[in-house]
């Protein structure tokens, strides 16, 4: 380990004999010891255990000379610094009920769901972190608005004079949903409600079609959009459009399967995180939309509006935030033995950061069990402070230490003379005490003896290997009444191993310049790293413009991703770059406490453009077989994932830089110093950018791409974008 990064003080060497010092300084006493020994040649015994040993000798003063090392690591523990443990991946579960019930239901907090065990890979625990409630809704308002508005001004009830109100929703009517001539922006709402909330819930919305009514579209691509109000803006909730059996409300597939519009057919709808209920002109309750979208090239448009007979909505599921981890609970410590600084062991590790409802309980005998806080040291502790400390790496539990300070030396020395001289037993016991109370000190309340001592829960897990890609935890971990299947349809971030002492040791001084106060640029950088506790890789404070708010500080963050996609050599997708809500509010509550009065500030994501990279090689004559070319051309497109990555891209390879754009000459560097290559050919860069929800590869290739100011480049394989990296082999 190299402190590179310190100040270069002048080190004194301890002891400077070299090796060579060493055998000369034992051959000149061989005289003086061993006057019989007179042949001091290399081929003699003798000599060769002489070297032997100075050796021995030598390698014992280099150990020697290396001190400050460990009293640097000694330092850090001086300064109460520990070992940051895991970061456990977060991604969203969604579950799906295996009927619409009568009620509503509640989904625990803790269930545990995993990824497939195989012969190589153990599976990936992912337990829920809040409870998920699935409600039950009643659709209030059928509404139609000829253009499309963020705040809706002109709104028209459908469902008062046509419609009949059943139990899940309207029908017995007969409806045109949107204008007769259909223009893009037409829309219709479904104003909603629930007793219970409806955020993060899966609905399916029912309806059912008039027959025979041709709507003019092409049922692989309607041009109609689903959105949901958030509170501040409409999001898209329909997942996919294979969720839409509609078809773009033109019953295509119920046609082709001979069954009637009437008996309906079901879209499905993810809803946001925030769904409250907002107020738009005269109604109230929580609001859906779906609007004429304008066609896009090749997509025919209505030409006829679609009509329905009938529309209900129920929940078929939900979604909720889980952590890679695995929940213990209600675990036995042991029994207290009254003694101080009492040390007891958890029995898995590593420990995640704790809860409110994970605790150590201290039930004394024939008493009420009490409830202790944990600290991160004893400095501040009295003997009264029911305090503890847990080492979340090695999942040691401690209780308050007994510290002996012998300080104030002239009153113990004043003291002890008292106790010689003649004086009375009482006097003589008081003093006695006087010293003992001088001498030592407890910090932290000690469990009376014969106590119970238990923790309530705690959880163990995180690392790198929790940032699963989508569609993998499909696995419920115990049964679940009324859970018919779970999908994660995003891949798990932010999940990073456990610091090392290296790390620590490039983190102690950033901290101490900080002094965990937020005041410049690069203490937010630091702090918001900090706050990510290792699920953050990257941060970088926005400079100010003349645009900017005052009194605001905008961070460019970039969290922690699986490298296995690198490993693998096919690079890392930019959604597994993605800003979670979990890792966005640890982040803003750890720079709350840190940073000044007044001061806002606002986390982004740096905008990732993707690039593809075409060539052609020419290799030397000795590798001009099979084998030596395919080894050649996987290490090439490995060098490229690498280099083209937030993460480990860039000259310095710790990630590319933001706002930088990327040349041919890079890629030219780059490839030319791979033993083997000969020459290249035309260098192409294909951009990859992302046009609403979908990534799109530029046809034509540019000189250079420029991610923008807030930008930073990234490149993966996907077969179906084309965004792989082609590297071809000139022949003669």
């Amino acid at each position: 380990m190299e402190f590179d990064f310190l100040p270069k003080l002048p080190s004194s060497n301890l002891d400077d004999r070299t090796f060579d010092d060493l055998v000369e300084e034992c051959v000149l006493r061989i005289p003086r010891y061993c006057q019989e020994w007179t042949d001091h040649n290399l081929s003699d015994p003798g000599i060769t255990l002489i070297e032997l040993f100075a050796w021995l000798t030598d390698q014992m003063l280099l150990r020697f000379n290396q001190v400050p090392r460990k009293n640097y690591v000694a330092f850090l523990e001086l300064l109460g610094i520990r070992l940051q443990p895991p970061t456990p991946a977060q991604t969203d579960l969604t579950f799906y009920l295996t009927t619409d019930l009568p009620e509503t239901y509640i989904i625990p907090t803790g269930v545990e769901v995993t990824s497939l065990r195989t012969e190589n890979t153990p599976a990936i625990t992912f337990s829920t972190d809040a409870p998920l409630t699935i409600g039950k809704p009643y659709l209030q308002h059928f509404l139609t608005a000829p253009t499309v508005e963020n705040t809706p001004q002109v709104l028209q009830e459908r469902g008062t004079n046509r419609w009949t109100r059943q139990p899940n929703g309207l029908g017995g009517g007969d409806l045109a949903i949107f204008a007769e001539q259909p223009e893009p922006g037409n829309c219709f709402y479904l104003v909603l409600n629930s007793p219970d909330s409806l955020a993060g819930n899966v609905l399916a919305i029912t309806f059912q079609g008039s027959a025979a009514t041709p709507t003019g579209i092409n049922p692989d691509r309607p041009p109609r959009s689903w959105e949901a109000w958030d509170g501040e803006a409409w999001k898209p909730v329909l997942l996919r459009e294979a969720d839409d059996t509609t078809r773009g409300f033109s019953f295509y597939e119920i046609a082709q399967q001979g069954r009637n519009p009437t008996q309906g057919a079901d879209v499905i709808v993810h809803l946001p995180e925030k769904f409250p209920v907002a107020s738009f002109t005269s109604y109230r309750g929580q609001w859906l939309r779906c609007s004429f979208s304008p066609s896009q090239l090749n997509q025919s448009g209505y030409n006829r509006p679609p009509r329905i007979t009938g529309v209900g909505v129920r929940s078929i599921g939900g979604r909720v935030r889980a952590s890679h981890s695995t929940l213990s609970e209600e675990e036995r410590l042991g029994i207290s033995d009254g003694s101080a600084n009492q040390i007891y062991q958890l029995q898995t590790t590593p420990i995640l950061e704790r809860r409110e409802d994970e605790y150590v309980l201290v039930t004394p005998v024939g008493g009420l069990p009490q409830k202790w806080q944990e600290v991160t040291d004893f400095a501040d502790s009295s003997p009264d402070d029911l305090h503890y400390t847990i080492d979340s790496l090695t999942g040691t539990v401690q209780f308050g230490p007994l510290i002996r300070e012998p300080n104030q030396l002239q009153r113990q020395t004043k003291i002890r003379s008292k106790i010689q001289q003649p004086q009375p037993e009482d006097t003589i016991v008081q003093v006695a005490s006087l010293e003992q109370q001088f001498l030592e000190h407890q910090y932290g309340a000690v469990p009376p003896r014969g106590a119970e001592i238990r923790i309530t829960a705690y959880r163990t897990g995180g690392g790198r290997q929790g940032n699963v890609q989508g569609h993998t935890l499909q696995f419920l971990k115990s049964a679940i009444p009324y859970v018919a299947s779970v999908d994660n349809y995003q891949p798990a971030s932010s999940g990073a191993d456990g610091e090392s002492l290296e790390q620590a040791v490039l983190r102690v001084p950033q901290m101490l310049r900080t002094r965990d106060r937020a005041v410049t640029a690069e203490d937010f950088e630091v702090l918001a790293r900090m706050g990510g506790a290792g699920g953050v890789a990257r941060v970088q404070c926005l400079p100010m413009t003349a645009n900017s708010q005052a009194g605001t500080v905008n961070l460019l963050v970039v969290p922690q991703a699986n490298p296995d996609g690198l490993i693998q050599g096919v690079g890392i997708a930019p959604e597994q770059f993605g800003l979670t809500s979990g890792l966005r509010q640890k982040i803003l509550s750890y720079l709350d406490q840190r940073r000044l009065l007044g001061v806002q500030i606002h986390l982004q994501e740096p905008e990732y453009v993707g690039v593809s990279v075409q060539t052609e090689i020419a290799l030397e004559p000795a590798y001009q077989n099979p084998f030596a070319e395919a080894e050649i051309i996987d290490r090439l497109k490995f060098a490229l994932y690498q280099y083209l990555n937030p993460l480990t891209g860039g000259i310095d390879g710790n990630g590319w830089g933001f706002g930088r754009p990327v040349y041919t000459s890079d890629i030219v560097a780059l490839m030319q110093q791979m033993q083997g290559v000969r020459y290249l050919g035309a260098v192409l860069l294909f951009p990859i950018r992302k046009q609403g929800d979908t990534w799109r590869r530029q046809p034509a290739p540019e000189p250079a791409i420029d991610p923008g100011i807030h930008g930073t480049i990234c490149s993966w394989a996907d077969d179906r974008l084309r965004s792989s990296h082609v590297i071809n082999i000139l022949t003669r």
